[in-house]
């Protein structure tokens, strides 16, 4: 099978579950909030017609992200990286506080959360930045830019707070640094740098410390810092294997704090039971694997990282929030891709779907990117088309023959 007839498979699979995911995503919040929304101003539909809106608005940046040639973000990158960076600290000052926090900026009845354009932000400047030099090998070069930019972005974002958000950045960086080439005791040096800040911040911020001991043992305070944890587990098992039904929750009915954002999960492993929650969770191993055969096939670098920070976002975040609702991890505010309310965050990761589409359809193959060159001591890199074939080997070594052959010209004047 062809190279372009394999990735028309993957981005067959990856529109296919998407759509499927959305669609489900519309039918659970509604689920989870009908009755609730009912009760509060009499309009069970309210949230769900908001996430169709922001559902049309995400997946008409997903149709545009896919036909515009990917290689166009690269040079908004630096606008992106100062753009996402202002409105996060923009959001300090003038963002509305919600629950304590001060995460998103209302214009005029929507809110937007700066914290989501962060990520997209800091994934095309990592995947351009990447693509265009060797990779760290070193924490010296890791930490010079990219550790000092990704580490103030994460404490632009943790001040708000939004451990979450930060966890996510962390997670995609790590994967785009992974299939650029840095060796693994490198990584692993950088992730235990980072694991000890997070813990510094945990154990710096009472709520945050609370959820930590709670996830340890959150039956011991069950009805106070464990409430959230305990409920969701509650949920979950009186689903049982098949579920209680479609729309029969229990535990969304004023039991399971935000069970439409952070808890849908539970929500959905009470209705659909653990046959509906395995399937969920299949269907981002099927995104994961559409994704990650994409980015080990593309030939442009900046492709190549580009896929894998998507896709590790993506499903980077479903694991740890499918992993918080099941009690194997502290919660951390981290919405599930595609299916828990929130505008700001589906139209991002509808978005991001997008550039993986495009990257499917093949734009790489013309598209002149920077390779670096290994064999030059400064690591500067060279120009080269991606996509091979005659005419990028006669433009790779053109160059080189021509000056062969004037070099011999001259000898034999001489």
């Amino acid at each position: 099978m062809s190279r372009r007839a394999q990735n028309a498979v993957e981005s067959q699979l990856l529109i296919l579950v998407t759509f499927a995911f959305v669609a489900f995503g519309l039918v659970m919040v509604y689920s989870a909030t009908s009755a609730s929304a009912a009760i509060g101003n009499g309009n069970p539909t309210g949230y769900v017609e908001r996430q169709a809106i922001y559902a049309a608005l995400g997946l008409a940046a997903m149709g545009f992200a896919a036909r515009a040639d990917y290689g166009s973000w690269r040079r908004l990158a630096p606008g992106l990286i100062v753009g996402a960076l202002f409105l996060c600290l923009a959001v300090l000052v003038v963002g509305s506080r919600v629950n304590g926090a001060r995460r998103w900026i209302a214009v005029g009845p929507a809110a937007f959360q700066p914290s989501e354009l962060a990520k997209v932000a800091l994934l095309i400047w990592t995947a351009a930045y990447l693509a265009r030099r060797p990779a760290p090998q070193r924490l010296s070069e890791l930490g010079r830019p990219l550790g000092v930019l990704v580490g103030l972005f994460c404490v632009v974002v943790l001040v708000e707070p939004d451990l979450g958000t930060a966890i996510a950045i962390v997670t995609m960086v790590g994967a785009m640094l992974l299939v650029a080439g840095t060796p693994l005791p490198t990584l692993g040096a950088a992730g235990t740098i980072v694991s000890a800040v997070g813990l510094l911040a945990i154990w710096l911020e009472p709520y945050r410390r609370a959820r930590v001991f709670s996830f340890l043992n959150p039956w011991g305070d069950a009805q106070g810092a464990g409430f959230q944890p305990v409920q969701g587990l509650i949920s979950l098992g009186s689903g049982g294997i098949f579920g209680r039904g479609l729309g029969e929750s229990i535990g969304k009915i004023n039991y399971v704090p935000e069970a439409h954002t952070d808890m849908i999960a539970a929500v959905i492993g009470e209705e659909l039971g653990l046959v509906g929650l395995a399937a969920l969770a299949a269907g981002y191993c099927a995104f994961a694997y559409a994704g990650l055969r994409l980015a080990l096939r593309c030939r442009d670098p900046f492709g190549k990282r580009l896929a894998a920070g998507v896709t590790a976002l993506v499903c980077g975040q479903a694991i740890i929030n499918l992993a918080a609702v099941l009690g194997v991890a502290p919660l951390t505010g981290i919405p599930l891709p595609f299916v828990s309310y929130g505008g700001s965050s589906l139209v991002v990761d509808l978005l991001a779907t997008g550039i993986l589409l495009n990257i499917a359809r093949g734009h790489a193959g013309s598209t002149r990117v920077e390779v670096p060159d290994r064999s030059r001591g400064d690591g500067r890199p060279r120009r080269a088309v991606a996509g091979g074939g005659r005419s990028a080997a006669r433009t790779r070594g053109g160059g080189d023959v021509r000056r062969v052959a004037g070099s011999r010209r001259s000898a034999a004047r001489s």
